[in-house]
This record gives C-alpha cells, structure tokens and sequence, in this order.
C-alpha cells in the first residue's frame, strides 16, 4: 500500500469526476435515500456513543479544534431526527450537504494525504467515525464506508481497537447506512459543551447486544520505509441474556503510520 503523490492537476481532475459520479448515483440510482425528520424521539436507545470534542494533539493548534465544533454544530442540524425506514438508506453527505462558507462552515482540522492542514467544513470526520461506531452496535447495515488511509496520532488514551472510524470527504468519501430490518431507525445527535453525542433509537426494543473485536492487528516495515499497520474487525453478537450467537466479519484496515511507532531506548 505505498502512497501515492498525484500532482495537484491530477488530483483535481479526479476530485471532479468522482463527485459528478456521485451526483449521477444519486440521482439517478436505484437506492431509496432516508429524508424524513421527527422532532419527537423513537422510544427505545439501541446504542449511545460520545467523544470528546476538545482533545490536544500533537502539531494541531486548538483554533481548528474550537472551529471544528461550529462545523459540527451546523452539520447535526441537517442530520438531528433523521428516520430510517425498512428499505432505506443514510447518505452522509447527501444529508448533510456540500460544507461551504456560505452555509457558515469554517475552516477545521482536515487530514490529507496524512498531514494536519485546514479546510471549510474540517472535523467533520468525528461525527463519521461516530455514526460508523455506533451502527456497528445495531442491525443497521453499513454499505460503504471508507478507512482512513494513514494513522496520523499515536495510540494515546485510544479506547476503541484502531481502524474503527471512518473518514469523509465530499462528496465521494461517503458512509452509506441501509435499514435492512423491519423497522425504522432514528438518528439523534447533539453537543453538549464537551462532547458529540449520538444515539441510534427505534419504535421496537433491541433484541441483541455487539462486542467489537480485533483481530490480527500488527506494525511491521514497509518495504518503501515506514511502518504500516494492519487489523481485522469482527463482532460478536449475544442475546439479552448474554448468550453468545455468531461473530460476524466487519472490515479490514490498512494504514500508513505517520509516527515512529517505536520507543527510544531508555
């Protein structure tokens, strides 16, 4: 997986053709998009997830931090009470639409091609690796989700098994969700002064409980210079009652490390 550098030509051309190829899938797909908000919450809290919205990390300064906030604040809004009915599916960005300044984005904390830079709409990127998160904890079905190609921050206070978000781009980097059960789905997201919340909530009571689990995880030498690091993602699934039911394959992870993993010795 060496990277890859493309000219600055190169990349536009190839931003502006995937992006009018999304356009013309959704438009013109087969896919039934999820548009319907409800103020008043589904019943039941399948799965509950927060982060932490103010976190130092290293060579970031803290003003990307307290404008990524702003950003999320306006993308919830298009997001809050979205239903999911059986049949349908969430589109990220076709919910949230294009972050531009004149919908009051701000520029945030963007990674590309593994280096910290700052863009209109940047920190958006925690509210999909929430959402990707929390589906994996309920029936819903992810359909396309996308791994973060390079693991920028060492593994500091890390509470979830690495390669477990899922990053986002506009408009082609999407995470599609589809509601494949029998009943609805509701999203419910919010800040509160520290943390993005999310909750996914239905009219009908859980009936299973998730576990993620990693598997395969390793750091080894590219053959180029650097390290990569690789991991498999499963769950397993258990009734109310704690019994064990499956383990389902999620994902496989691949990134290139942008940090010398190793210690100094001493």
């Amino acid at each position: 997986m060496k990277p890859i550098a493309r000219g600055k030509w190169r990349l536009a051309a190839g931003m502006a053709y995937f992006r009018w190829k999304r356009y013309v899938q959704w438009t013109f797909g087969q896919t039934r998009f999820a548009h319907e908000k409800r103020s008043e919450l589904l019943r039941y809290v399948h799965y509950s997830h927060q982060t932490i919205l103010l976190r130092p990390l290293q060579n970031v300064e803290m003003w990307m931090q307290h404008n990524k906030v702003i950003n999320l604040r306006l993308a919830i809004a298009r997001l809050g009470g979205l239903i999911i009915h059986p049949g349908e599916t969430f589109s990220y960005w076709k919910q949230i639409g294009k972050p531009t300044r004149s919908k009051g984005y701000v520029e945030g904390m963007l990674l590309s091609q593994g280096r910290v830079t700052a863009g209109v709409g940047g920190g958006l990127c925690q509210l999909s690796n929430l959402l990707y998160w929390m589906t994996l904890h309920t029936p819903l079905t992810v359909t396309e989700r996308h791994r973060h190609s390079y693991d920028v921050f060492p593994d500091s206070n890390r509470t979830q098994p690495f390669g477990s978000g899922a990053t986002c781009f506009y408009n082609y980097l999407d995470l599609q969700i589809a509601n494949r059960t029998t009943q609805p789905f509701q999203l419910h997201v919010y800040l509160t002064d520290t943390h993005l919340v999310g909750e996914w909530r239905s009219d009908m009571p859980l009936t299973r409980t998730y576990v993620i689990i990693e598997k395969e995880h390793e750091i080894h030498p590219s053959i180029w210079g650097g390290y990569e690091r690789k991991n498999e993602l499963y769950r397993d699934v258990y009734t109310l009652e704690g019994k064990w039911v499956e383990q389902e394959w999620l994902t496989q992870n691949r990134a290139y490390l942008m940090y010398e993993p190793l210690l100094p010795e001493g």
